[in-house]
Parts: C-alpha cells; structure tokens; sequence
C-alpha cells in the first residue's frame, strides 16, 4: 500500500510539474522560444503570492487574481523584446538564460537569500488532508494536480475548438501561410506569450502552498520541468500533464524504495530510454502542435 500512496501523491504533485512545464512547451512548439526566463516568472509568482499574503493576508489560492495579470504583461514585455530582436530558436535559449538569472538576483535583492515560507494563518491547506480508504491525499498536492488539469485541459479544449485556437495551431505549422491567410501572428504570440506567464503565475502559487521559498530554486527545477516537456512532446498541452504525472508518480517511487537523491537519475534514464523508442517524446503529434519536422502535425481543423 505504500507503494500505492507513491504512486497517488507523485502523480498529483505531477500536476504542480505540468503547470511549470506547459508554458514553456507552448512558447518552444508554437512561438520557436525556449523561453528559460519561465522560470524566473515561477520565481516571481511563488515570491508575489508569499509577499500577498504577509502584507495582507491573501490566501494563496486568490493570490492569482493579482500575480497572473501582472505576469501576463510581464510575459508579453518579454516577448515584445524578443521579437524586436529577432532572436533565432536557440539564441532565445542564452538570451532567456540571462533573464533567468537576472530575475534570480533581483529576488535576492529584494526577498534576501533566507527561506520564506506561508505560515499557517495565510496557508491552512499546508497541513490539511483528505482520506480515501487507506490513501492520504495531502491537500496542497490535490489543489495542484486539480488545478492542474483543469488549466491544461481546458487550454487543450480553447487550442482545438476556438478560432483563436485553430489560428495558433496554424501559425506554429507555418508563419507565412499563415499569415497570407490574414492571421496577425504578432498579435497571437504576444497573447500566447501572456498566457504562458499567467500559468507562471498558478505555478508559483502552488510551489508556494507547498514548499518553503528559496531564490535559487530555478536551477532545481529546470531539469525535472525539461523532463516534462521532452517527455511530453515539445508544444503538446495534454502530453505535458500526462508527463508531469509519469514524473511526479516516477521520483516518488524511487524516493520510496531508494532514496530521495536517486530520483532524477532514474527519471532522466527513463527518458534516454523513452526517447530512444520514441525521439520527439512519448506523446509527439498526438494532441496537438510540435515543431515542423519533429513529429506529426496534424491538419488545421476548418
């Protein structure tokens, strides 16, 4: 049975790793950035939702209220400038890298290198569970995997059903075309851009309901969140939660019959060997966008 309890809570912190992962995957498959400063805007939005909570007592949860308009428009600044650029697919990866660290050293300025963490007044869900027969389901990892698929799943829904949707897919299969269709593929990435910082924003609150702050946490997660996105297939929304899951459910195991340390060496040999069988990630081509050339696309819906 423990195994099983794993299994249950790896999967559901999955949902935190979708949520981190998604946004990146969206802005490499759709817009041609590997957009690494995504992870400073993680940063800031866990830090924000710290910060709402001290000086006002915003409870985490409505915290995104403020955190995602404002790294909405973070995010479209940011690709703003990487368009006026003109920064080719692997230049977005230094450039992005920079803004990362930036972001990093001005969180240390201003938040300090000490941890931070919600105390229990503003996070009550830090020490509440639900019991399912013998199963605990801690509620922090039951927000994020919840609100995990509901902000995946629904964006998968909005990407094949919405003209606006249809117009992304277009515009990631081939910028030219269209655009001689009359699509304003600026306008389109500036808002997939936001959108990418608001699930920055939704991150940043759920690895703040669980986990204490430190500055330096983007150099912890970058490993795990590629891992995802690879597993996923680059712009695959749907691939990228079922990922997050077969991650999370993965390094909780090994945390279990191992150890702790152990888990992302056997999580990144588990993508040697997926990726040997399957290159462009497990769910390449299956749900939605990835890359030309890097796995099936499929036809536009009219």
């Amino acid at each position: 049975m423990s195994i099983v309890q794993a299994l249950v809570t790896g999967a559901m912190l999955g949902g935190m790793y979708a949520m981190m992962a998604v946004g990146l995957s969206v802005s490499w498959g759709m817009l041609r950035i590997i957009n690494l400063a995504h992870f400073g805007m993680i940063l800031l939005g866990a830090y924000f939702t710290f910060q709402l909570g001290r000086w006002w007592g915003v409870d985490p949860i409505l915290s995104i209220l403020v955190t995602a308009p404002l790294l909405f428009l973070l995010g479209v600044g940011l690709h703003w400038v990487y368009e006026r650029a003109g920064l080719a697919e692997f230049t977005s990866l230094l450039v992005s890298f920079g803004v990362m660290i930036i972001t990093i050293q001005v969180v240390h300025n201003v938040w300090s290198a000490d941890f931070r963490a919600l105390g229990p007044q503003v996070n009550p869900y830090g020490t509440q569970s639900w019991f399912l027969g013998p199963l605990v389901l801690p509620m922090p990892r039951l927000i994020a995997f919840g609100l995990g698929v509901a902000v995946i799943v629904g964006a998968w829904v909005l990407l094949r059903t919405t003209f606006t949707g249809r117009a992304l897919r277009a515009f990631a299969e081939d910028r030219d075309m269209a655009a001689a269709c009359g699509i304003d593929h600026g306008r389109l990435g500036m808002l997939l851009a936001g959108a990418s910082g608001a699930t920055a924003a939704i991150a940043g609150m759920l690895w703040a309901l669980s986990f204490r702050l430190v500055p330096d946490a983007p150099f912890e997660w970058i490993g795990i969140v590629f891992a995802v996105v690879i597993l996923g297939g680059i712009g695959q929304v749907l691939g990228t939660l079922v990922a997050g899951m077969l991650v999370g459910a993965l390094a909780s195991v090994t945390s279990l019959l191992w150890e702790t340390t152990a888990s992302l060496l056997v999580v990144f040999v588990a993508i040697v060997l997926a990726l040997l069988l399957r290159p462009y990630g497990l769910f390449a081509g299956a749900w939605g966008v990835t890359l030309p050339g890097r796995g099936r696309l499929p036809r536009v819906a009219r």
